[in-house]
């Protein structure tokens, strides 16, 4: 068995099973890389493909098998070429960090233009969670750092380093009783609703505990994150920022095994940019190997630059943005339903519903599709 064997596996599942796009993806050969996947399926003894006359028509079930360790072999062998390249360059390598959403959105942006600033060959994945997602992160090696808040008891293994301290300000209306300039108790607190933001779903918090000295309760309002926690939501979903070929690393296979639909919001910002390692076929073909027959939803907006001749007075903001995008090296979407349909049946996926929108003069679209 050959590393370059594996390759063309893997490039070959993930081009939606076109071995002509697997071959120009590798530079080689079509019939090269049927060959080697020829041999290397007589080697185990069983097939990975299904055929259906010279075209690969699905995976078997234990060519599945095959596929994604294949794919994680791939990427160990990447991870040791880099690993030798940040050993040799500190200003060179990847640096992943998983933090809460409040720290990712109000926190950390000024912190990260300062690293990418002094760091700019640093690759940064950061990746968003409940503190129990995070602590989950940390435990399964897939971050080398954490930002949370509170929960110390989900980080007892690690050296805690603290930043700074919250300090709440409570928040009423004009007119409120407690808003008569008296002083604030929390006992006074204690007559009223609260509406509060709670970092993880299970654990002590520090606003129960304050009211637990004066042995009292807070009347905590039942907010949308609390429901979700309730229902067992919360445990059935997972937010993940980072490239798809990044999945394999960041989720298991017992997990993925778990998982019964997946969503994907601005695909086009990297998978229509024009990279040639970055295809929305690739997207499409690895999403299919790691989640065969997986329902997906997919939102985004149609892009205008490959209608620009029609309406553009009523789609100026769209054009505006596709410049911008295009300026910064990121893509634009198809601009259209029919587009969209051409990548689903050239990938093997299916569309089953479809809606649109339009506002200020973009035209957003929630696509659903079976993988």
């Amino acid at each position: 068995m050959k590393l370059h064997q594996l390759r063309y596996l893997a490039a070959v599942a993930q081009s939606g099973l076109n071995i002509t796009a697997a071959a120009h993806k590798l530079h080689t050969s079509q019939p090269g890389v049927s060959k080697q996947i020829k041999l290397l399926e007589d080697e185990l003894g069983f097939q990975i493909f299904v055929r259906e006359g010279r075209n690969l028509a699905r995976i078997t079930p234990a060519g599945q098998q095959v596929i994604e360790r294949a794919v994680r072999i791939l990427q160990e062998a990447s991870a040791i070429r880099s690993l030798s390249t940040e050993l040799r360059d500190e200003g060179k390598g990847s640096l992943s960090i998983g933090t809460t959403h409040t720290q990712a959105r109000y926190v950390l942006p000024d912190v990260i233009r300062e690293f990418r600033g002094r760091y700019p060959q640093v690759r940064l994945n950061l990746h968003q969670g409940t503190s129990e997602q995070i602590a989950e992160m940390v435990a399964s090696d897939r971050i080398d750092c954490a930002i949370a808040t509170g929960s110390e008891h989900l980080f007892s293994d690690l050296t805690l380093l603290p930043c700074y301290r919250w300090h709440r300000t409570v928040i009423v209306p004009k007119g409120h009783p407690l808003a008569d300039g008296g002083r604030l108790t929390i006992k006074a607190l204690a007559a009223y609703p609260l509406i509060t933001y709670t970092f993880s779903f299970t654990g002590p918090s520090s606003l129960h505990e304050a009211f637990a000295r004066a042995s009292l309760s807070p009347n905590v309002a039942d907010a949308a994150r609390r429901h979700t926690a309730k229902q067992g939501f919360a445990e059935r979903i997972e937010i993940i920022h980072g490239d798809v070929s990044e999945l394999q690393q960041l989720i298991s296979i017992e997990r993925r095994n778990d998982i019964d639909a997946l969503a994907a919001v601005s695909v086009a910002n990297t998978y229509f940019s024009g990279h040639p390692g970055r295809r929305i076929d690739d997207f499409f073909g690895t999403l299919q190997t790691l989640f065969p027959n997986r329902i997906m939803f997919i939102c985004d907006y149609y892009g205008r630059l490959g209608k620009i001749h029609e309406e553009p007075e009523r789609f100026q903001r769209t054009l505006m943005h596709d410049l911008a995008q295009l300026v910064s090296g990121q893509g634009v979407p198809p601009p259209d339903l029919t587009a969209w349909q051409t990548i689903y049946d050239r990938t093997a996926c299916t569309l089953i519903e479809a809606f649109e929108s339009e506002h200020d003069g973009i035209r957003r679209f929630l696509h659903i599709i079976q993988l």
